[in-house]
């Protein structure tokens, strides 16, 4: 018996209203459901329950969530388009063996870390 793939992540947000627009219309996520306060979008089968009216968050650090995309530059361009800030332009983090590791760093409305990563082959 062991673990698998992460069936849900949970992060607080402030405003659910807000949150709701900012990663499905900004960002692009499909939503799924939402109940009262908490509203879920799906993450390539990983679900992200953004759950809704805490007073304060503190946007923990060293936490950060990564999304996989193809041709980092365009979906940067396109998420700059829709008013997402970035802090780290995309850039080459790290050379492998078999694939050049690209990352591009933002912020969502309650400050939380995210980022958008390709695996250049």
């Amino acid at each position: 018996m062991g673990l698998s793939t992460l069936g849900q992540i949970a992060l607080p947000v402030t405003n659910a209203d807000r949150a709701e627009q900012f990663y499905g219309d900004a960002l692009g996520l499909p939503k799924l459901f939402r109940f009262g306060d908490l509203v879920f979008f799906n993450c390539g089968g990983v679900r992200l329950m953004l759950e809704g009216g805490k007073d304060k968050i503190d946007a923990g650090t060293g936490v950060c969530h990564y999304f996989k995309v193809e041709q980092i530059e365009a979906v940067a361009a396109g998420l700059q388009a829709k008013g997402v800030a970035f802090e780290r332009e995309p850039h080459l983090v790290a050379k492998m063996p078999d694939h050049a590791l690209w990352m591009a760093f933002f912020r969502d409305p309650d400050g939380h870390l995210l980022a958008v990563m390709e695996e250049k082959r």
